[in-house]
């Protein structure tokens, strides 16, 4: 008897001595927090001299170095609030479709927090950004704490928790080491860039693990509550839901013969090059007289003529729909919803490298051919790239032709014909809004369509995106289960 009590007190106590080791680490950052958000706030001199000397040093080695500023906006967007809401969103969401509420719920919590806590105290405390002598960037509102370095903090900290399990034991503890670099160097690209003190970071820093703390804390008080094993917190929030989460746990290759498949796309990548490049340097500059110059003269003309300035608004607004922006955007919306509902590589694989093919294919038939744009007044002004081919247009067709392609072999609900609608819909509104605005040519749009087929095309005698259904693949999910989604959050918090 008394050996069955010692072995169900034995995990009792580890959590308990873990827990204290786990609180005394929170407050002791709660605490350092608290002292620094003090000096702040009654503005210590030491302090106050510091952080502006520090901020002077900082503007003096960055500023003249433009490719140096460059690349640090480009790691300080990382730490920024569209990225994070992305990356927490999209993890919700797939945790919800892999039925892991509780995960989800946790997610939530701790982005909600970050996102409250970090207005609030910049508003509390009234903290100007630093004035600095080559200002670099500009940033809105106050300056204590460093919603980045919170941000970041919480996210990536969050994220980790909750994946770790995910991961083979052998990558835990270099994903550790590469999320705790990564908020580093956001946190420091905020004080490199002028737009923080070191004192901002290091409160948003401090806040960060505090508010993470507490909310790790606070999960593992549920399991403990719940008579679930509390596992040390390196293996991550609920080891159990380790296979669950793990983004394509039953797939061995992502493609039978890569060596092979990487060879086919370079050769055809060439050929599609080779072909683009052919048909470009016809159109551009030999044929005069033809029934194809007649189209390129007429059309941008008949165009032009006919602009209003409410066509000209809605032209505007289609003609984004693809650009560099929304085509990303789309495309980091679906390929994680993909990855989360099926479970497999390899249709993001598909759309991933039609894109990538796409954008390579673009630039470098755009610089061979070198094209000028029609010689009408061109609305959008002297833009970087020729005008053969149109990038945007082959950008869009390449993209929603894709979904369609593994959305229509995927499901056999109605719905399915709404993407291939819109793999039709969508590339000729960009293409009459290019047109119309006077940015390409009818050969231009002929031009991306032929790339966009001939890619798309071996794209999918190479990959064969959707191998895996007719194996038998069953997504995580089905079709008439997606309205059951909101009842996740409500179920998880009444469970027992």
């Amino acid at each position: 008897m008394t050996a069955v009590k010692e072995t169900h007190r034995r995990p009792l106590g580890r959590f308990a001595e873990r827990s204290v080791v786990g609180l005394l680490a929170v407050a002791g950052a709660g605490v350092a927090f608290g002292v620094l958000l003090m000096l702040v706030r009654f503005h210590w001199d030491p302090l106050y001299r510091a952080d502006h000397e520090a901020a002077e040093w900082f503007n003096r080695l960055v500023a003249p170095h433009h490719p140096l500023v460059t690349a640090l906006q480009a790691v300080t967007d990382l730490g920024g609030r569209p990225v994070l809401i992305w990356l927490v969103t999209i993890a919700v969401v797939g945790l919800l479709i892999r039925r892991q509420p509780r995960l989800a719920v946790y997610l939530i919590i701790s982005g909600v927090g970050g996102l409250i806590l970090d207005p609030s105290l910049k508003a509390l405390v009234g903290r100007l950004r630093p004035v600095v002598d080559v200002p670099i960037t500009h940033a809105p509102g106050n300056s204590f704490p460093s919603g980045h370095a919170l941000g970041s903090f919480v996210a990536y900290g969050a994220l980790l928790l909750v994946f770790l399990p995910a991961m083979p034991p052998r990558w835990r503890r270099p994903a550790i080491v590469l999320v705790g670099g990564l908020v580093l160097l956001i946190g420091l690209t905020r004080i490199a860039l002028g737009v923080h003190f070191v004192s901002d970071v290091l409160g948003g820093w401090l806040l960060g693990a505090t508010w993470l703390g507490v909310t790790a804390y606070a999960f593992r008080l549920w399991r403990r509550d719940r008579g679930r094993p509390v596992p040390p917190i390196s293996e991550g929030l609920e080891p159990e839901a380790g296979e669950e989460i793990t983004p394509a746990p039953d797939e061995e290759h992502v493609l039978e013969h890569p060596r092979s498949a990487v060879a086919e796309l370079l050769v055809g990548w060439v050929l599609v090059f080779g072909a683009l490049y052919a048909f470009g340097m016809v159109v551009s500059y030999h044929a005069k007289g033809t029934f194809l110059d007649t189209l390129d003269t007429e059309v941008p003309q008949w165009l032009a003529a006919r602009r209003t300035d409410s066509l000209n608004n809605l032209s505007w607004w289609w003609s984004k729909f693809g650009d560099t922006h929304a085509i990303l955007l789309i495309s980091l919306v679906f390929c994680p919803l993909v990855l989360a509902i099926w479970k497999r590589w390899r249709p993001v694989l598909f759309v991933a490298l039609a894109m990538f093919g796409e954008l390579s294919l673009f630039l470098a038939s755009s610089g061979a051919v070198d094209r000028p744009r029609p010689p009408v007044d061109n609305l959008d002004g002297h833009l970087p790239t020729s005008s053969f081919p149109s990038g945007h247009i082959a950008a869009t067709i390449c993209l929603w032709t894709a979904i369609a392609v593994i959305v229509l072999a995927r499901t056999d609900h109605w719905w399915r014909w709404l993407f291939v609608a819109m793999a039709v819909i969508m590339p000729v509104g960009v293409a009459i809004s290019r047109m119309y605005r006077g940015m390409h040519h009818p050969t231009d749009v002929m031009g991306a369509i032929l790339l966009s087929g001939l890619w798309i095309g071996l794209l999918w005698w190479v990959v064969r995106p959707n191998a895996d259904v007719r194996r038998g693949n069953r997504p995580a999910i089905e079709s008439e289960q997606v309205p059951e989604l909101p009842d996740e959050l409500a179920r998880a918090g009444r469970e027992e």
